[in-house]
C-alpha cells in the first residue's frame, strides 16, 4: 500500500469544509545484498525491483541485469533481497559507509560517501560523451516533458511525488516512474531499462526534480547524454554535467528551456 485517504478540513475564504484527501505513504526499505544489509532507502513502496536494480547500478555494484542472480521483495518485512551472480566480487568491506550514511532519505538525495562510490565507477565515462554525434530538435525536449506530465500519475492525485521518464530519440517513452524522492524515481526508470535489457546510451532522461549533482551522477553512470527537467539546475549538477559532457536542461516550460551545458546537441 502506498497511498491512503485522510480526513481534512479544507478552507476556502471564510468557509471550513470537511472532506477527504489522498496522501502518499513512504516506507523505510532495507536493501539486503548477498545476505548483508547494504542500505535503508526511504521511498514510495512501489516498483521496488526497479529501484533496487537502478540503485545498485548507480553506485557501481552491478553493470547489467546479468550481474543479478535473484531479487526477492518481502513487502511485509519492508525488505528487498538481492543475490548477485557468482562472477561479481562484491565485498561489504568495500562499502566503507558509516551507519548514519546507510539511510537515504527523500529530501537531500544520497549522502557524500555514496557519491564517492558512484564517482569511483565513472572513470571511463569522461570519454563516453565526447564521441557521440547526437543532435535533436528542441521540440523533442518540449514534447517529452509534456508527455511525462500527461501520464496518469500519483502526482495528479496527491501532489506529493516526483516523476522521471526515459525517451528514445524519436520521442517514444520507454519508462515512467514516480517516487517521493526525485533520485529514487531516476533509479526506478534506469532499473526498468536494465531489467528489460534496453540500451541507455541514446536516450533522454527527464525529471520533475531539481538538477542536483546526485541526479547528474546517475545520468553519467548510465551514459545518458541528455538530462532535462521542469525544475532548475543546481551548481553541483551544472559542474558535473559540464565536466563529463552531458547536455543539462532545466526550466522546460511550454516552448522554453534553459540549456546549462553542452548545447551543441540541441539544433536550432
Amino acid at each position: 500500500m502506498f497511498k491512503r485517504k485522510v480526513k481534512i478540513i479544507k478552507i476556502k475564504k471564510d468557509q471550513k469544509i470537511e472532506t477527504e484527501d489522498t496522501v502518499l505513504i513512504e516506507n523505510s526499505i532495507d536493501l539486503i545484498v548477498n545476505s548483508e544489509s547494504l542500505v535503508n532507502i526511504m521511498c514510495l513502496p512501489k516498483d521496488l525491483k526497479e529501484l533496487a536494480v537502478g540503485f545498485l547500478y548507480s553506485i557501481g555494484i552491478i553493470n547489467s541485469i546479468k550481474d543479478v542472480k535473484e531479487i526477492r521483495i518481502e513487502e511485509l518485512e519492508n525488505k528487498i533481497y538481492v543475490d548477485l551472480s557468482d562472477s561479481i566480487d562484491f565485498k561489504m568491506e568495500r562499502v566503507d559507509i558509516k551507519p548514519v550514511s546507510r539511510i537515504i532519505d527523500t529530501t537531500c538525495g544520497i549522502p557524500s560517501p555514496w557519491r564517492n562510490l558512484i564517482k569511483d565507477a565513472l572513470e571511463e565515462a569522461k570519454n563516453v560523451f565526447k564521441s557521440d554525434d547526437i543532435k535533436i530538435a528542441p521540440e523533442l525536449i518540449y514534447s517529452s516533458l509534456k508527455q511525462m506530465q500527461k501520464e496518469p500519475s500519483l502526482f495528479k492525485e496527491t501532489g506529493g511525488c516526483h516523476s522521471a521518464a526515459i525517451f528514445d530519440l524519436n520521442g517514444k517513452m520507454l519508462s515512467f516512474k514516480e517516487d517521493v524522492g526525485r533520485h529514487n524515481a531516476i533509479d526506478k526508470v534506469i532499473g526498468e531499462m536494465l531489467l528489460k535489457e534496453q540500451n541507455l546510451k541514446n536516450v533522454i532522461l527527464t525529471s520533475t526534480g531539481r538538477l542536483t549533482g546526485d541526479s547528474v551522477l546517475k545520468a553519467i553512470r548510465a551514459e545518458i547524454p541528455i538530462l532535462a527537467s521542469l525544475s532548475a539546475a543546481i551548481e553541483s549538477g551544472v559542474r558535473l554535467a559540464f565536466a563529463y559532457g552531458i547536455t543539462l536542461i532545466g526550466f522546460v516550460r511550454g516552448a522554453r528551456m534553459n540549456v546549462y551545458t553542452h548545447p551543441y546537441r540541441i539544433k536550432i
